[in-house]
Order: C-alpha cells, then sequence, then structure tokens
C-alpha cells in the first residue's frame, strides 16, 4: 500500500501504483546531496557533519563511498557524466571525473571565487542544457564547524551564481534570496526555483521557509521574482522537478509535492526530517529521500525531469 497522500485531482495518476515508502539504509547524521550514478547503478549521498559521501546500491546495500570529502552537500551529473559536487569546505563548486563504471578518476576545482574573494559554501547546484551551472552559496558552511569551517564571510552577502565553463565567467545571477538553498529548472528551463531557508539558523521565529520562482530569460537572466510556495513545517532544503513540472520538496515531516501554479496537490509523509531528494533507478522513476539520518526510496508512476 502506498505513503502518498493525494491533494488534489492532478496528482492522482503519479501516486497510481506507487510503492510503499522503503528504508534503505542509516547511520548518517544529517543526509543530503543525493545523486544518481546511472553507470554502477547505485545512489550517492554526502552525510555532511562526519565528512563523507555513502552509497548504496539494491544488490549490495550501503558503503563509504569516500571519506575526508571536505564537507559536500549538493551534487549534480554533468553532460559528460562527471559529477559536480558543493563543497562546504573547500568553498568551493569541484568536479569528479568518472570512469565507466562509475568510480572517481580524478578530482579539480571548478570555481571557488568571485572577483577574487572566496565564496562563502555553495550549497546546491544545478546544470542547464547548454552546460552552464548554476549554484547557491549561503553561509551554512561556515557558520560552525559543524558542517564545514567556520569564518567570516569574504562576499558579505549570499547569492544565487551563474558559471560558464566555456569562457571562465561567474556571475551574479540573482541577490534576491536572503539565503539561497536548493534549486532546481523546470522541465522547460523556462522558470527557475530557489529555496530560501533563512529561518535555518534564526531561533526568533524570523527568516524565511519558501521557494522563490524566477523567469529565465534568454536562457541566461532571472526576472520577476515571486514566492512559489511557503513550506510548513520545516524548510525547503532541497527539491526536484518531474516531467510534469510538479515541485517535490523538503520539509520537516515529510516530501511536499506542489503543481506549477503553486497549489500544494501531495505529501509522501517520512518519519524523519527531509533534506533533500533525487529521481533515479533505471527508470527515473524512483524518488530516493535523505532524511536526517537515512536513505529512503519510493516509486512513482512518473520520471525525473533530468535524467
Amino acid at each position: 500500500m502506498s505513503s502518498i497522500q493525494v491533494l488534489d485531482p492532478r496528482f492522482a495518476a503519479v501516486a497510481d501504483g506507487a510503492s510503499a515508502l522503503e528504508h534503505l539504509a542509516g547511520g548518517a547524521v544529517w543526509s543530503e546531496g543525493p545523486v544518481w550514478l546511472r553507470e554502477s547503478g547505485e545512489l550517492l549521498w554526502s552525510d555532511i557533519p562526519n565528512d563523507r559521501m555513502l552509497a548504496w546500491h539494491p544488490q549490495h546495500g550501503q558503503r563509504v563511498w569516500r571519506e575526508r570529502v571536505e564537507f559536500t552537500n549538493g551534487h549534480v551529473r554533468e553532460a559528460d557524466g562527471s559529477l559536480l559536487h558543493c563543497s562546504h569546505g573547500e568553498r568551493a563548486i569541484q568536479r569528479t571525473r568518472l570512469d565507466a563504471q562509475g568510480r572517481p578518476l580524478s578530482d579539480e576545482t571548478v570555481v571557488d571565487r568571485y572577483q577574487g574573494r572566496r565564496l562563502n559554501s555553495p550549497n546546491d547546484v544545478v546544470v542547464q542544457r547548454d552546460g552552464t551551472i548554476w549554484f547557491t552559496d549561503p553561509p551554512y558552511g561556515i557558520a560552525s564547524d559543524h558542517e564545514g569551517h567556520q569564518a567570516e564571510s569574504e562576499l558579505g552577502d549570499c547569492y544565487v551564481f551563474r558559471f560558464d565553463p566555456a569562457s571562465g565567467a561567474l556571475r551574479i545571477a540573482s541577490d534576491f534570496v536572503e539565503e539561497p538553498n536548493g534549486l532546481a529548472f523546470s522541465p522547460d528551463e523556462s522558470v527557475l526555483y530557489v529555496s530560501d531557508t533563512s529561518a535555518a539558523l534564526r531561533r526568533d521565529g524570523t527568516g524565511h521557509h519558501h521557494i522563490v520562482a524566477f523567469d529565465v530569460i534568454g536562457g541566461q537572466d532571472l526576472a520577476r521574482p515571486r514566492i512559489f510556495a511557503v513550506i510548513e513545517p520545516g524548510l525547503a532544503d532541497g527539491f526536484r522537478v518531474d516531467v510534469h513540472g510538479f515541485v517535490y520538496t523538503s520539509s520537516a515531516d515529510s516530501v511536499q509535492v506542489y503543481h506549477p501554479d503553486g497549489t500544494r496537490i501531495g505529501r509522501i509523509p517520512v518519519p524523519e526530517k527531509v533534506g533533500n531528494l533525487v529521481f533515479g533507478g533505471a527508470g527515473g522513476n524512483e524518488l530516493f529521500i535523505c532524511a536526517s539520518t537515512s536513505l529512503y526510496r519510493i516509486a512513482l508512476n512518473t520520471r525525473g525531469a533530468t535524467a
């Protein structure tokens, strides 16, 4: 029996025939940054405070993929299969090139400075179809030594960045979001969703816990920012979009699902606080959920918008 709650008829087809939520692995302190490796058929994710990356395979179960990874957070694949990391510790976007079996070959820094000043702590990253790299840069990796190395910000603010690997140009795409965190494009890349989690480090009830939608103009400029959805309880730490344009976002007690018009249409209860999620599996229809100490999976009648 599926654990999905259908809140709007438009989500019913996705929930139809869905599997039950499965607990796949545990033992992390804070699970984040999931990414699917199609070559090896396994899911990688970050255990940020333990400074390691974990892997789960359907036949072989859980293992440590890498240790001493400088507190990586979000990940994404490039068109050539390379794996991009958001490194809190290095305050950089880093790249790992993989072999045909998904094993790491070499590492390099993609970008770590803006106009000569160090980035804060890149948190999440997406790659546009033209190969440009978009990422968020909040303060969470420099706020303490728990998920990085405590330090003062050299930028003095938090931004959404756009990096063009072809030209090497890094520019600020937006300064609208106070503490940008998760981000994802709509299937046609006409909209960029960015979460604001500025409530995360505050104990006075202030700060934001919403997702902002931007129009993408000419494939490179952001315009018309507006509040897409306010996430309660918890935060939109990380999220993904499916082929229908539905947004699947983390929260304190579930994966919440939103229609592109901003209506909450579904909910997948999870027994731990959700950090991030990604579509994977051979058919791209398995939603892998990083939640606190664990990794969960549920199969849906849909696919992720990106491979």
